[in-house]
């Protein structure tokens, strides 16, 4: 029998997104006939057999909806029983998945343009949303993305939804989280004992009325609280700070509209900024802080940058235009706690924090971080990547077709974790420390949930070659419990190989040399490392040099209190010492016991570390704190106030001596160097950039290799990075843009090393 249709496999970012309306709007435009269908492996489209397909086939690809990405179009032949008498939407169907899991999406233009109007029904409604924006992933319980497996499976939608809902003509057809004020999710606020203090209109009314009064409101989003307070009121974002323990860690804030936006920051190009902030993602965006900004001087003490956003669903834009002011928008957790999820944990961990409660009844089934991203001359870099982002998957450079199924753990700070497939990688959102058991609960959770959502069984288990991390001792527990092997991967390898699979680098291209500078990372000869020089390819790793090793004074401590390591590059490199006025930044008493201690190697690891060199700088300028309360805190000072000088060529170098930098000759130059701090500090940024970049040439020239690769959290110092790419021209650098740079990004390079290693053996047994 000669076959009188043709079936279509589409596989890629094609549920949830209105795809089968764009199918059934397209072949009736077209008169086809035939059906639509999800199910696990994506979408499923049957046509008779006509010569307008091929005109079908090619505007499935030009008019694609908004939010969808099409990967591949599979096409084989199909048997009618009977021809077919329309074209039609046919209910979802099962099957293993294969397709994309679509990331919240930002209020799109057409509903915030019925959010406004009067005459909508939806008019001012918190929850308006369609199939071109609204919650995807953070209410998500299973595949496929049909209601009864989301959280709105609680609310039945009305007569007038389930039309929308059931008419493929309709902006709404088949929009999960469909709903109006009668039928769907409603906001109330609340005290701290949880008892309701007004709902609807009037709960957004008093809401209004205690941020402009100075009140902190707990704030249910989308993938978790927010904690708001007024950003132009230096006493109420004095008082959050207080009662949340964050001393100067910056806050991100939310402005009303552009003419805001304007007034708080200070950005040569307006149009990308914008593009940015009003994307599906709607991520926080660093920008330089405007110097005449209304916002106070509590919102990012001692630094030059700014976290902005606009507002990202239907409830912060009906609050931001009653507010009319910027709010301070922060993550609604405690001190180290991850962020509260259900409103009950929101009353629960923000008690000692909030004045009033905004809650809603919609769950937030998966959580999802506000994602962070950098905008500087050169484009956007990734910081934080959750929300709008994730779950995405990434497509694999090319010879990696076809890979085994790898889940890779990631590293213990800004855990992420990779599942690797076929031809391509999904990355978990932020998750945080792992340090901190809820944190791991959420993890355990979450992986839960993707092994499901994603129909996935590891072949293999990749962990940090860290002994003491808590992945790699999770890694190895899960890999007992599955009967699968696990393997180890040194820490600054993947952070290069993060990079490379990032910029599509061949499988098959040869090795780069590659620039790790972090805080630390368990090195391939059993040290600490963190400024290192390497030569990578996907399967290898070899270590060419970078910064000597010095003690870190008190283990963890000493990345909490920058003076600790200040004191041991002192000892180390500087005799007579004492007498030094950089020297007052350490307190005298501790100095002499923790000397003696750095003396008889207790509690002192050796570390060849970036981050920890940035400390001893900043407290040697004696602009951090004597506890630092975030993760780089002194370094964002340190970059902050470099940022501040001329450029110049300051008398202060790190020439090499061997295959490591001279910190002797470094410090006896910069100590001597008495120019103004900001000069000082820039010095030291000039120093550093120009010795690892004679250190990158020379491993270039002597390997014969043209690429240099810039990874590891020290690299979003876009000071650093652009003097390094100045003092590399000729070679041709790769760095991030996708993925943080930082250990958020490290488990897509752990997972590609795996699987470079897996096949090589499979080869070589071949």
């Amino acid at each position: 029998m000669n076959p009188n249709g043709l079936q279509l496999r589409i596989k890629g970012k094609v549920q949830g997104v209105g795809f089968r309306p764009f199918v059934w709007q397209l072949a009736h435009r077209l008169g086809l006939l035939g059906d639509v269908s999800n199910d696990g492996a994506g979408v499923d489209i049957h046509l008779w057999q006509t010569p307008d397909v091929a005109i079908f086939l090619e505007q499935l690809h030009a008019d694609c909806p908004p939010l969808a990405h099409i990967d591949s179009v599979e096409t084989s032949p199909f048997n009618w029983p009977e021809p077919p008498q329309d074209f039609t939407i046919v209910h979802s169907g099962h099957g293993q998945m294969d397709t994309q899991v679509v990331p919240d999406a930002a209020t799109c233009d057409a509903c915030l343009q019925e959010l406004n109007a009067a005459d909508n029904r939806r008019y001012h409604y918190p929850f308006i949303n369609c199939t071109h924006c609204g919650p995807r992933f953070s209410i998500i319980h299973s595949m496929p993305y049909d209601r009864p497996y989301t959280s709105m499976r609680d609310f039945p939608l009305c007569p007038q939804c389930l039309a929308e809902y059931q008419d493929p003509g309709d902006r709404r057809f088949h929009a999960q989280p469909n709903a109006c004020a009668d039928c769907g999710p409603h906001v109330w606020l609340c005290d701290r004992n949880g008892d309701e203090l007004a709902s609807g209109e009037e709960a957004m009314q008093r809401t209004e009325r205690a941020l402009l009064a100075g009140e902190i409101v707990a704030i249910k989003g989308i993938g978790g609280f927010h904690l708001a307070c007024d950003a132009t009121n230096l006493t109420a974002v004095q008082r959050l700070r207080q009662r949340k323990h964050r001393r100067d860690k910056p806050l991100a804030v939310m402005v009303p509209d552009v003419e805001w936006l304007q007034r708080c920051v200070s950005t040569p190009n307006l149009s990308a900024l914008m593009s940015l902030l009003k994307s599906p993602a709607a991520p926080i965006v660093l920008v330089p802080l405007r110097e005449s900004s209304p916002l106070c001087s509590a919102i990012a003490p001692g630094l030059s940058e700014i976290g902005v956003m606009l507002p990202a669903n239907p409830l912060q834009h009906l609050l931001m235009q009653r507010v009319a002011r910027p709010l301070v928008m922060t993550s609604g957790n405690a001190s180290g706690k991850p962020p509260a999820l259900s409103n009950a944990q929101a009353l629960d961990q923000l008690q000692p924090i909030a004045d009033l409660w905004l809650m809603h009844n919609r769950d937030i089934v998966q959580r999802a971080d506000d994602s962070l991203v950098r905008l500087t001359p050169q484009g956007a870099e990734m910081l934080r990547r959750a929300r709008g982002y994730v779950p995405d998957a990434l497509g694999l450079p090319p010879g990696f077709a076809q890979q085994p199924s790898i889940l890779a753990l990631g590293a213990d700070l800004k855990n992420t974790f990779c599942l690797l497939r076929d031809n391509h990688a999904v990355l978990s959102q932020h998750l945080g420390d792992l340090d901190d058991l809820d944190i791991q609960r959420q993890q355990a959770q979450l992986l839960a949930l993707f092994r499901s959502l994603y129909d996935f069984t590891p072949q293999q288990l990749v962990v940090d070659a860290h002994p003491g991390y808590v992945s790699h001792q999770m890694g190895h527990a899960l890999a007992a419990q599955w009967a699968i092997p696990c393997v180890a991967v040194f820490h600054h390898h993947a952070h290069i190989v993060s990079c490379l699979a990032e910029r599509q680098w061949p499988r098959n291209a040869g090795p780069v040399i590659g620039l790790a500078l972090d805080g630390l990372g368990y090195g391939s000869d059993g040290r600490l490392w963190g400024g290192e020089c390497l030569l990578v390819d996907y399967a290898r790793c070899q270590h060419l040099g970078g910064l000597p090793a010095v003690a870190l004074p008190g283990g963890d401590l000493a990345s909490q209190q920058p003076w600790r390591n200040l004191l041991a590059h002192l000892l180390r490199f500087v005799p007579d010492w004492a007498s030094l006025p950089e020297a007052h930044a350490i307190p005298r008493p501790q100095a002499e016991v923790l000397a003696r201690a750095i003396s008889r190697g207790i509690n002192a690891p050796l570390a060849s570390s970036a981050g920890r060199l940035f400390d001893a700088v900043a407290a040697a300028l004696n602009i951090s704190p004597d506890h630092v309360g975030w993760e780089g805190g002194a370094a964002c000072q340190l970059e902050a106030l470099a940022q501040q000088s001329r450029p110049h060529t300051p008398p202060v170098t790190m020439p090499l001596l061997g295959d490591e930098l001279d910190l002797a000759t470094f410090w006896r130059e910069w100590l001597g160097y008495r120019a103004e701090p900001a000069e000082r500090a820039y010095a030291f940024h000039y120093a550093l950039a120009q010795g690892f970049a004679v250190l990158a040439r020379r491993a270039a020239q002597q390997f014969g290799v043209n690429t240099i690769v810039l990874s590891g959290g020290v690299m979003h110092n876009v000071l650093l990075r652009q003097l390094l790419t100045e003092q590399l021209q000729g070679l041709q650098v790769l760095q991030h843009v996708n993925l943080p740079a930082g250990d958020g990004g490290i488990a897509l390079g752990q997972a590609l090393i795996a699987a470079a290693n897996l096949t090589n053996r499979e080869n070589q047994n071949v």
